[in-house]
């Protein structure tokens, strides 16, 4: 990690269950202000990790700390200082949205003023504002799932615990959510738990892989999917004859920095060896073919595929 602050600290935390190993000693330091996603295959030890992060469940070994304060001690100064959605929340179908957030910021000692300004302001953030006195009970998944996490920050804690947010939701809500948590960006650090990788690569700058309790890996989104590319091209030529394209293709495969040529999706898949050479050459290669290009993209790989690649 870099020398930003810790917002989540974890120190030889674990979780055994007999002779199961839940979460094996986790060591980890989330910084501040991060939109950290914490990744594995159901079963992992995502909701344990979490359970143990929010003193909801008593850790086997270990301790961990959120802004500072040690929360594994699940003392009332340890919950002020994180939100929490679990995986599956639940609400009073009858309250309305604005009702139930006010609920929630009087469990939290506010005063009426402080109250009605948070309550506001989280059904604003939410997008909940025009349905704020609608019962919750006819609420869609997304909004459900965007008014858990208002509750979650309505304390306006340091940082915010989100257990696969968007696991039971439709492309609609999953999409909408994913805005939510975009917008969060700088305002609180977000620990977000899924299997769905192509909701972390989307809003996570931060990524931990963990797998069969044991965590493989932390490091920046980027920095990851840099590490894991490839040297792939894909060009997507315009309604090229087989008799204009085989020449072109048996003139790449002639080429020594060349190591594979396919065909996907209606264009070319090419693999190379030397890529600065590759840079330089192939476009002049397309344009002395007299061939008209679409598309020319380096393949970068997804999230998905360095997990599947790690996690074997």
């Amino acid at each position: 990690m870099n020398k930003r602050a810790v917002a989540i600290r974890c120190e030889n935390l674990s979780r055994h269950y007999g002779e199961v190993a839940a979460l094996k000693p986790l060591n980890l330091e989330v910084p501040t202000g991060a939109i950290f996603g914490f990744l594995g295959r159901n079963g992992a030890g995502k909701t344990t990790t979490m359970r143990l992060l929010t003193g909801l469940a008593r850790p086997s070994t270990g301790k961990a700390w959120i802004a500072g304060v040690e929360t594994t001690l699940a003392d009332s100064a340890a919950r002020a200082q994180f939100g929490y959605l679990p995986q599956d929340p639940a609400f009073y179908g009858w309250m309305t949205a604005q009702h139930y957030l006010d609920y929630v910021a009087r469990l939290f000692s506010m005063d009426k003023d402080t109250r009605q300004k948070r309550v506001a302001d989280m059904l604003a953030l939410a997008g909940l504002a025009d349905a704020a006195k609608r019962p919750i009970r006819g609420f869609s998944g997304g909004m459900v799932q965007r008014l858990g996490v208002a509750q979650a920050m309505i304390h306006n804690p340091p940082v915010l615990l989100l257990d696969e947010p968007t696991s039971a939701l439709d492309p609609a809500g999953r999409y909408e959510l994913l805005a939510f948590i975009e917008r969060l960006r700088g305002q609180v650090t977000v620990f977000l738990s899924s299997h769905i990788l192509g909701d972390v690569e989307r809003v996570c700058d931060t990524v931990g892989i963990i797998h069969k309790g044991e965590l493989l890996l932390v490091a920046g989104r980027d920095e990851l999917l840099a590490q894991y590319a490839t040297d792939v091209l894909l060009l997507e030529l315009d309604e090229t004859p087989e008799e204009r394209l085989s020449p072109f293709v048996s003139a790449l495969e002639t080429l020594p920095w060349v190591t594979a040529v396919g065909q996907q999706n209606g264009g070319l898949r090419i693999t190379v060896s030397d890529l600065p050479t590759a840079k330089h050459a192939l476009l002049p290669l397309v344009v002395a073919q007299g061939l008209v290009l679409n598309r020319y993209e380096w393949v970068r790989p997804s999230l998905e595929e360095i997990f599947l690649q790690i996690s074997k």
